[in-house]
């Protein structure tokens, strides 16, 4: 334990990485632009330098602490030099904030709001580029861009896909993929991790939103939603709620109050996914071929996959995602005119995700020629729609998910979470399904933060060897480790973002470690005051297969991976 002196107060500290954190312990909120604790120090935008008591300035993320340090955090040179940094920031960057999707949200803008930057004294001499509308997930604004490096180091550090980078020097810097290529054209996997770490609106999603306004008000059409677990846990914070409250009785009703027609819930399509991927695994398990078996739940990481470990890309499950499990039935469900009155049917998800925008898109979610789903709205922009409705959602009653598709497992909700998907598929492989077996499953290493778990379970006295990875820079270093044989595992689930989708490119930010937490703990809350645990004990599952999936089980819930790539 060490102790500094900050604006004359003393304040100890223990492990902290730099003196910027030990400042904010202190409860001093010393603005930022460029510090993510989770990548690698920066130090670009200098808003957080502070004095010692000999007049030296420094950037406070980059320095470690030390004990007996003076420091000053806002002393009128301080101020000074804060105002003039956001001022030039502000010369050199597009000031339609009026009009910007980021506005009221922007970073920059409160900073600027905040240190009382009310002229910009400097012209504008930036040069201008086109948006990149390439990818159907985001969308790039290089003249929004401040060079704060996040979506670099988000990119690289973090993810390891490394897309985007800085190019050029002095004021002609730019971030941008390689050869000023389209976004789209790169490696880019749509995890939306760049957007969500983007202080203003240079990397921002790609809405659907005014199509689904048009398709709602037509009386042609009949609008299906399916609302992915980890949206209910993201959304009350925004209207007032607590963090991490379950909100999915106020977004059935949201929902039929924006015009939706049938309001269902992606934990149906996650009981689906759970019992074929069980069958799947059996299956390898038995041949020996194609192991570890990875999930796809996850488009962000199959396209990784596929692009980086080619080689592996055939041990990927067969399983469609739920999103995709569940469109695929909603269509087939919906093909009789009894049931679809004679309208159009359109089938929108509403995501926590932005690449689930291009899984759509992809060749294997198609069933005989027509896309399964039609829209991806994100978390993001359903919470847009419903302020823009002026809704009174934190006021609004609840209401059941609609029929014959609105019962889900708890299961199925804990795919929102790092190690759901595992948790799922032991809760199905596990005889019983009382108090002391749930409890078996849920200590045996599947919950937490981490970026990599490893699990082991019995399975008919064989030992099955799991890995639970989330993060994309963590897939990656296990996939070097699986490509040497240096590890094996027979069940390998990935998420591309870390903690998985309640953290994904689609949700509201900023999201803290608090928000992280609540979100995580909402779902299983969720899961214990659901009564059915396992996805092959939900009576709507088990009629389903003896119904409308009779003989078409694998058209409707699997695909070809080879198939789309020829």
């Amino acid at each position: 334990m060490g102790y500094m002196t900050i604006d004359g107060r003393k304040v100890e500290f223990t492990d902290e990485p730099n003196v910027l954190s030990v400042i904010r312990n202190a409860d001093i909120d010393i603005p930022t632009l460029c510090y993510h604790s989770e990548l690698s120090v920066y130090g670009a935008c200098r808003l957080c330098t502070v004095e010692d008591e000999r007049g030296k300035t420094f950037a406070s993320c980059s320095e470690p602490p030390r004990d007996g340090m003076v420091i000053y955090t806002n002393t009128p040179r301080l101020m000074k030099y804060r105002k003039m940094i956001l001022e030039l920031l502000l010369a050199a960057h597009c000031r339609d904030c009026t009009t910007c999707i980021k506005s009221g949200e922007c970073q920059l803008q409160a900073l600027a709001h905040r240190m009382g930057v009310t002229t910009v004294r400097f012209e504008n001499t930036k040069e201008q580029y086109p948006l990149d509308f390439s990818s159907p997930s985001i969308v790039r604004d290089p003249n929004k861009c401040i060079l704060c490096g996040d979506c670099v180091r988000m990119c690289d550090n973090v993810q390891s896909v490394n897309a985007i980078d800085f190019a050029y020097r002095g004021t002609k810097a730019l971030v941008t993929p390689a050869f000023n290529k389209k976004i789209a054209e790169t490696d880019c996997v749509n995890c939306g991790q760049c957007r969500v770490v983007c202080p203003t609106g240079a990397i921002s999603i790609n809405t659907n939103i005014e199509v689904i306004w048009d398709l709602l008000a037509d009386k042609n059409t009949k609008v299906i939603a399916q609302i992915a677990p980890a949206v209910r846990v993201a959304v009350g914070d925004q209207f007032g709620l607590p963090r991490g409250e379950n909100v999915m009785g106020k977004l059935v009703n949201v929902l039929h109050r924006l015009g939706f027609d049938e309001v269902y819930d992606t934990s149906y399509g996650a009981d689906l996914t759970v019992i074929e991927e069980s069958e799947e695994l059996l299956e390898r398990l038995a041949s020996g071929e194609n192991l570890p078996l990875f999930t796809s739940c996850c488009p962000a990481w199959v396209k990784f996959c596929e692009n980086r470990y080619p080689d592996l890309a055939k041990n990927l499950s067969t399983c469609r995602s739920p999103q995709q499990m569940f469109g695929a039935v909603i269509r087939e469900y919906y093909k009789d005119p009894e049931k679809n009155g004679g309208k159009r049917i359109v089938s929108v998800s509403i995501m926590p995700c932005t690449a689930k925008k291009e899984e759509i898109l992809r060749p294997e979610s198609s069933t005989n020629g027509k896309r399964d789903i039609d829209y991806v709205l994100t978390t993001t922009e359903l919470i847009t729609m419903i302020r823009k409705s002026g809704i009174r959602f934190e006021n609004l009653e609840i209401e059941a998910s609609d029929m014959p598709f609105g019962i889900g497992s708890g299961a199925g909700v804990i795919f929102g979470v790092t190690g759901g998907v595992t948790e799922a598929v032991l809760r199905r492989l596990r005889e019983g399904h009382n108090r002391v077996e749930m409890d078996k499953i849920k200590f045996s290493g599947v919950r937490g933060e981490e970026g990599l778990k490893e699990v082991e379970f019995d399975y008919n006295g064989r030992t099955i060897h799991a890995a639970v990875v989330s993060g994309l820079g963590n897939a990656d270093a296990l996939m070097k480790k699986i490509q040497k044989g240096e590890v094996h595992y027979d069940f390998v689930e990935v998420m591309a973002c870390r903690r998985g989708c309640i953290m994904g490119g689609g949700q509201p930010v900023p999201a803290g470690p608090r928000s992280r937490i609540a979100r995580s703990k909402g779902l299983y809350d969720t899961d214990i005051n659901t009564q059915i645990k396992k996805s092959n004990e939900n009576p709507l599952i088990l009629s389903l297969y003896d119904e409308l999936l009779k003989g078409k089980t694998h058209e409707l819930l699997h695909r070809n991976f080879e198939a789309a790539k020829k």
